[in-house]
C-alpha cells in the first residue's frame, strides 16, 4: 500500500505484529506475500463478526486517572476505526492485531445482559456507576442488529443501577425512550465524543463514526430531553485538532452539554506504529510536524505511561493546550455541572423489595 491508494473505510492502513504472537503474523505475511505474486484477492476489507463467550463482564478499572470505578464492553474491537483508540492494544490480548484487525474483527458478547443481571443481583454488590464502554463504542454499527447494548439498558432500569455511557454514535438515540425512564431516577449520564468540528477531519480520523452535525444534534437531542451529557473532546491531537478547542467547546455548550473533558493524545504500545504510518499515508506534508508535536508533549516519546501524566501532556505544547481548555471551560461552561448519578435506590430493587409495591 502507498500513500496514492489507501485502504479507504478504515482507520488502521496495516496489521501491526501481535506482540505475543509473533510467528503467526510471520506466516500471515508470507500468506499475503504469496497472494500479491499469484494474482489473488488476499484480502476484501469486509468485517466479521465473531461470538465470544466471557464469565463475566464488569471490569473493575484499577487506572488512577480514569474517571470511572467500572466499565463492561458489550464488544471488543471496533467498527468505528479510530486511528488514535487506546483500545486497540486490547485486541492483542485475543490473538489479534491492534492494527486493521481491530476494525475488521468484531467479538460479540451476546450473553452480556444475562451477566449484567447476575453480577446486579449479587449479594456482594453495592451499587457504583458502571460505565458502557470503558474501551470500544457500545454503539458501533454493529449493535443497530444485536441490540446488545439496548438489553444491558433494560437491566439496569430493571434494577434502578446507574450506569454512564460512552460514544461517538448518533444511535444512542434508538434508545431515548430508555434513557428519558433512567433519567428520571437520576440513573444515566451520556458522554458524547467530538473531537473535530472539520467534516475532513472526521473522515480520515475516525472513518466509520457518525457524522460531527449528527454528533451536536445528538447532544442537544439528549439534553433537550434532560438526559446530561458531558462532551469529551478526546484526544487533542497537536497540528490536527488542537486549533479547535474553543470553538468546539461553544458548540458543545450551545447545544446543552453540562460540561467537557479532554485528554492529550498518547500513542501507547502498537498505536505508535499504526498512527506513524497512517499519517504519513494520509497527511505526508504534516506528518513529521504532528509527530514531533506529540512527542514533545510526552518527554520525546509518542507515549507516555506515568498516571496523572499520560493523559495530559507536559511541555510547551501541552501547557498550551491546557490554558485554551480553561478558557473554553471559564467562557461557555461557567456555572455549568455534570450531576453525580443515584446510587440509593439499587439495593431495593436488587432485594426485590420494591417489587411487592
Amino acid at each position: 500500500m502507498n500513500i496514492e491508494n489507501p485502504l479507504k473505510g478504515r482507520g488502521a492502513q496495516k496489521n501491526t505484529p501481535n506482540r505475543f504472537l509473533r510467528d503467526i503474523y510471520e506466516t500471515r505475511n508470507d500468506f499475503l506475500e504469496y497472494c500479491r505474486i499469484e494474482g489473488e484477492e488476499a484480502d476484501n476489507n469486509r468485517t466479521q463478526y465473531i461470538p465470544i463467550f466471557p464469565k463475566t463482564i464488569v471490569n473493575k478499572v484499577t487506572s488512577a486517572d480514569v474517571g470511572m470505578m467500572y466499565s463492561m464492553n458489550t464488544y471488543q474491537g471496533c467498527e468505528h476505526g479510530c486511528i488514535y483508540c487506546y483500545a486497540r492494544n486490547t485486541h492483542e490480548y485475543w490473538g489479534y492485531s491492534a492494527g486493521l484487525d481491530f476494525e475488521r474483527k468484531i467479538l460479540v458478547k451476546k450473553d452480556a445482559p444475562k451477566l449484567l443481571e447476575a453480577k446486579l443481583k449479587s449479594k456482594n454488590w453495592k451499587a457504583c456507576t458502571i460505565v458502557l464502554s470503558g474501551n470500544t463504542d457500545c454503539y458501533q454499527p454493529v449493535e443497530k442488529k444485536m441490540e446488545i447494548t439496548r438489553a444491558c439498558l433494560e437491566v439496569f432500569l430493571k434494577y434502578r443501577h446507574p450506569v454512564g455511557i460512552i460514544t461517538k454514535n448518533a444511535l444512542v438515540l434508538r434508545d431515548l425512550d430508555l434513557l428519558v425512564e433512567l433519567n428520571k431516577h437520576r440513573l444515566v449520564g451520556v458522554n458524547i465524543s467530538v473531537t473535530s468540528l472539520s467534516e475532513e477531519t472526521r473522515r480520515i480520523l475516525e472513518p466509520r463514526t457518525t457524522t460531527i452535525k449528527k454528533r451536536l444534534e445528538t447532544i442537544k437531542v439528549l439534553s433537550d430531553n434532560g438526559i446530561p451529557v458531558n462532551a469529551m473532546l478526546a484526544p487533542i491531537i497537536p497540528g490536527i485538532n488542537s486549533h479547535e478547542i474553543l470553538n468546539l467547546a461553544k458548540a458543545f455548550s450551545e447545544n446543552g452539554a453540562r460540561s467537557f473533558g479532554f485528554t492529550v493524545v498518547r500513542l501507547n504500545g502498537a498505536i505508535g506504529e499504526i498512527f506513524t504510518d497512517w499519517i504519513k499515508k494520509t497527511m505526508p506534508n504534516r506528518a513529521d510536524k504532528v509527530l514531533h508535536q506529540i512527542q514533545e508533549c510526552h518527554g520525546g516519546s509518542l507515549n507516555d505511561s506515568r498516571f496523572g501524566i499520560r493523559n495530559r501532556g507536559e511541555g510547551i505544547i501541552a501547557t498550551q493546550i491546557h490554558d485554551m481548555v480553561r478558557l473554553a471551560k471559564h467562557r461557555y461552561f461557567m456555572g455549568k455541572e455534570y450531576p453525580k448519578l443515584n446510587t440509593t435506590l439499587h439495593e431495593a430493587y436488587k432485594t426485590g423489595q420494591m417489587r411487592l409495591f
